[in-house]
């Protein structure tokens, strides 16, 4: 005579329902208040109440709940900016620096602002016009700076370049170039260089 199991099967229904508040649980568990799920589910607010406390659910005090909207205000804040300032062509590796967040989480933010994210290519080909672009912006910014009078290893201190970049940065600019200064007579002090 076989050993009978004290609890019963559970039916299709009874399951269903275990698994939809196991599941209520872990988004609870993760952030989301009774009201998101509320209307996430189309469930009303007692029986997501239910479903949560019959999946042995922790549940907020008041004053956590209060403390906990107030982040989730902050974090839908910032996911949106973040999506805006993504959409207007930042790189996910800009968005970290900015925000001094991960990774993981600025991507988990724009996902849960609704972004669609870059491909691969997308991405790749991005970072491509961005450093082009920037690289435009310094050739001007160079050759205007020079023509100014400011010198090539003054530009090259500033910027942290080797003076030959920096000639080669400004005759792709097809910038006129001053003659070279040479040193004067002995006993005069040399001209600054070019």
């Amino acid at each position: 005579m076989g050993i009978r199991s004290m609890n019963p099967p559970l039916s299709q229904y009874q399951e269903e329902r275990r698994q939809e508040g196991l599941d209520l649980r872990t988004r609870y568990d993760a952030g989301a208040t009774i009201r998101e799920l509320v209307e996430d589910t189309g469930l009303s607010h007692g029986t997501v109440v239910n479903r949560l406390r019959t999946a042995g659910t922790v549940m907020r005090t008041p004053q956590e709940a209060r403390r906990h909207r107030g982040a989730a205000a902050r974090r839908a804040l910032l996911a949106a900016g973040l999506r805006t300032r993504y959409e207007q062509g930042a790189t996910l590796t800009g968005l970290v620096t900015q925000c001094g967040r991960s990774a993981r989480t600025v991507r988990r933010l724009l996902q849960e602002a609704g972004t669609t994210l870059r491909t691969p290519l997308q991405a790749r080909h991005l970072r491509k016009v961005t450093a082009t672009a920037a690289r435009q912006q310094l050739i001007a910014t160079l050759r205007s700076r020079y023509e100014a009078g400011q010198s090539v290893p003054a530009l090259a201190a500033d910027h942290g370049c080797s003076l030959t970049t920096i000639y080669r940065l400004l005759r792709t600019a097809s910038t006129p170039m001053r003659p070279s200064q040479r040193p004067g007579p002995p006993g005069r002090r040399a001209d600054r260089p070019p």
